[in-house]
């Protein structure tokens, strides 16, 4: 495997006003203030550029720790992506069965979606809800567009050799905690030392940045 571009650019702080005059609250700004940062570092034009060399399907895998700005920059690379085939974004947010459903969630994107799509057979995700805690429908996979997967343990070694375009996000380890709690509030906060847990396992057995085509880290 060739060695990945590493891509690490200083961010400008962005200011935010109440636009009804009403009180904001301190981690809603924190993460708005996040997102902004990110957008304006253009990470989304560097994996676009890999976009342009890739074949019209695709494959691009968004990894890296919680609260980096993968689901953001999933967002921007789908808002640009080039000509009139716009992408199926899968968020394995949507897909982890619980709090202590990494290894799952990553067994199944490689099963259902990857796998099958790259042998030309049906593919399809299955939305778990976290508010009832059960599987609910499935959502089919069109292998005729590219396809953006974004989400902790995309970069599985299963997976790697199913996609494309890896990327892994990184950013400072306070200012992800902040960001992912200032996202997801307390149901986040109250389980963040059991993720991370699962987050570290995964990290020693699978070593996911060393899998990226392109690296990218957040600075605060």
């Amino acid at each position: 495997m060739s060695s990945p571009d590493l891509i690490s650019r200083p961010l400008t702080i962005g200011a935010f006003a109440a636009s009804d005059g009403g009180d904001i609250d301190a981690g809603d700004v924190d993460a708005r203030d996040s997102d902004a940062r990110l957008a304006e570092t253009n990470f989304a034009a560097d994996v676009l550029a890999s976009v342009a060399a890739a074949p019209a399907t695709a494959v691009v895998l968004i990894d890296g720790p919680s609260g980096a700005g993968k689901s953001t920059l999933a967002d921007q690379v789908l808002a640009a992506w080039p000509g009139n085939r716009r992408p199926t974004l899968i968020r394995l947010d949507d897909i982890y069965p619980g709090w202590g459903g990494l290894d799952a969630g990553i067994v199944h994107l490689e099963r259902h979606v990857l796998a099958p799509r790259r042998a030309g057979r049906p593919a399809a995700w299955q939305r778990f809800d976290w508010t009832v805690e059960a599987p609910l429908e499935w959502h089919s996979v069109d292998p005729g567009l590219p396809l953006i997967v974004e989400g902790c343990g995309a970069l599985a070694r299963a997976n790697t050799a199913l996609s494309d375009i890896r990327v892994w996000l990184d950013a400072e380890d306070q200012s992800r905690k902040r960001r992912a709690i200032a996202r997801d509030g307390d149901r986040f906060l109250a389980h963040w030392d059991e993720w991370q847990q699962e987050w570290e396992s995964y990290l020693l057995r699978e070593n996911p940045a060393e899998e990226a085509t392109l690296r990218l880290f957040a600075p605060s």
